[in-house]
Formats: structure tokens, sequence, C-alpha cells
């Protein structure tokens, strides 16, 4: 294990550290507790509150979104492992402004687990809460077994349009309704070239041979479709952007937003190679595209790899998704209609 760290016990702590010494002007923690991040700069009194959470290793997943029109708050779990509903109850107070919070995460049980017991003391509180869960991952399942799908890189999307949402004023029911209609728009497949290592593990999560790529990899590490022969760069997207296409259908007058999202270990170059031949794939198919975000969204530690996640766009999440958004992590300007 080749990694720039202290001792592997220590990495989320010394790494949130960092991210706060880097970043206190818009994050901090609050209960004492490093793994209860949110947003420095103070909220607007009402308006919604926007909370995820997951497991570090991922950046910048999870907490990288917390910011200027984009999320509140995160519970920070470490690395691959959910947070405690203590943390994300924790969170959660610290972001309540009197109108509610939503809780956006991805499919994973522990996850789940710890949300909905987190909701509960929450309510003991006088805390309204709502959720709405990102499962974007085609190649976790079938399209009849939707309800099982994990949730990766896709889960940017609801971020953006909860966030634009809460900022715009909206209420947590009509927020969450924004939220789940992005996150339903939205199919993300990924492929893999080689492994990641987790620290305390210090060794590979799984093996890919040299001449080998895993098609529908999970970003922990989770099996996909298939394993097969390495393909070249317009093969894969060839084969992979079919999948998602086929689960949306486009009519006349909605967009695409495309995001090609690098793994951990996979140069820009790498993927605007890919993005040459989805651009094309698009064209032949008269689907425009409104914005391309291309860049690493969802990492998993040190994987060669990339994700690609479509989002259909009508003129209603076109319009939250253009919203500008400030974060460490991630800026948008206005986007133009």
């Amino acid at each position: 294990m080749k990694k720039f760290i202290n001792a592997p016990s220590e990495y989320v702590v010394e790494m949130l550290a960092g991210i706060y010494a880097a970043h206190p002007r818009q994050l901090k923690y609050v209960a004492d507790d490093v793994h209860c991040l949110v947003n420095a700069v103070p909220a607007v009194p009402g308006k919604v509150g926007l909370v995820t959470g997951g497991g570090s290793g991922h950046l910048p997943l999870f907490l990288g979104y917390v910011g200027e029109g984009m999320l509140d708050g995160c519970a920070v779990g470490d690395v691959f492992q959910s947070p405690s509903a203590d943390q994300i109850l924790n969170v959660t107070k610290a972001v309540d402004q009197g109108s509610g919070v939503l809780y956006l995460y991805g499919n994973y049980s522990g996850d789940i687990l710890n949300f909905d017991l987190a909701a509960e003391l929450a309510g003991f509180d006088g805390i309204n809460t709502a959720t709405v869960v990102g499962a974007d991952d085609v190649g976790s399942a079938t399209a009849d077994r939707r309800s099982k799908r994990r949730g990766v890189a896709g889960i940017f999307f609801i971020y953006k349009i909860a966030g634009a949402a809460a900022a715009a004023g909206l209420g947590l029911e009509e927020v969450a309704r924004l939220a789940a209609r992005a996150g339903d728009a939205t199919k993300t497949i990924g492929v893999a070239l080689s492994p990641c290592i987790i620290p305390e593990v210090g060794t590979p999560a799984f093996t890919v041979a040299e001449d080998e790529m895993e098609l529908g990899m999970g970003i922990h590490g989770e099996p996909g479709i298939s394993t097969g022969k390495r393909e070249s760069a317009d093969r894969i997207i060839d084969r992979i952007l079919p999948l998602l296409l086929d689960e949306l259908t486009f009519s006349q007058n909605d967009q695409a937003a495309i995001l090609l999202n690098g793994l951990g270990a996979t140069p820009k170059d790498e993927l605007y190679i890919l993005y040459n031949r989805i651009h094309q794939v698009l064209a032949e198919r008269r689907i425009a595209v409104f914005h391309v975000y291309c860049g690493e969204f969802a990492t998993a530690m040190e994987m060669t790899g990339f994700s690609l996640s479509v989002c259909k766009l009508d003129a209603e999440l076109k319009g939250y998704l253009a919203q500008p958004a400030n974060t460490p992590f991630f800026i948008q300007p206005r986007l133009d209609n």
C-alpha cells in the first residue's frame, strides 16, 4: 500500500482536520465531533435544511457539496462506512431553520438504517424531516428492481437541484418533490480497470487483471454486470451509454446534463476522450446537451475507472440545475438557458 498518510487509523480524522483548516470560512463542525460537518455561513431563517451523509473515501462526495446553493450539512462516516445516527442527528439540529430538514443520501442499508433512526430522534425534538434516496446505478440491479439500485455519482444532480430549490425558499414538500424528480431522471453506470485500497485494510478490495475491465463496478468495489477484456474508449461508450438512454425517454423539448466522473486515478485527458464519443452518440440520437460536468465528483479512493451519468432535464429541472453554487469543492456560475 502506497499512500501519503500517517497512521491508517487516523486517516479520516486527519483528512477532516485538513479540510477544516483549509476552508474555515466555509466549513465547520458541531457537537465537538469532526464527523459532523456543516456550512459555516449561517443559513437564511426559514430555509429548508439539506443534510447528506456517507462513508469517506469518495471526495468530493459527500461533504464536498456543502455550501452556497447546495447542502447545509454532512455526517461523515469512516472509509466506506455509514455515519452514526447520533452524528446525523447532530448535523440535523445544527442546520434546522424551523422549516424542516431533507435527508439526501445513497441507497445503502447502513445509511438507510441510521438516517431513519436519526429522523425518528429528530421528530422527538420537533424537527420535521423528509427523505429522498439516490438509486441511480443501473449496473447494480435491473430496471424492474430499481429500488435495489445503489446510489452513486448521479446523486450530484439531486444535490444540485434540491439545493437550488431550497435556496429559492421552497418548502420541504416541494424541495423533496424536486429532489425525487431529479433522482428519477438520472441514470449512472461505472467502469473500473483497477481496485481501491482501504487504508485500515491495506490490501486491494478486489482484483482486475491487466487486460480486463469491470463493467458496472460499484464505488466500494461491488461487482457489476460483467468482467471482460479491456476495450477501446469508443467501444466502452457504445456499450454503456445505450443502457442509460434506454431507460430515459427524451422528448423533443428535453435536454441532457452529462456527468462524466473520474473514480480517483483516471486523468481528465481520458475523460475527454470518452466524452468525444458520448457527444457523437447523443448527436446521432438528436439529444440536445444542456451542460457537461467532467472531472471528479464521486471517487473510490485510487480506483482507475469512470462513471457516466445522464440526467434528463425538462424546463423545471433545468431551471434549478442552472442556478449558481459555491462550495469548497464545487463552483458553478449561473448557466445560460
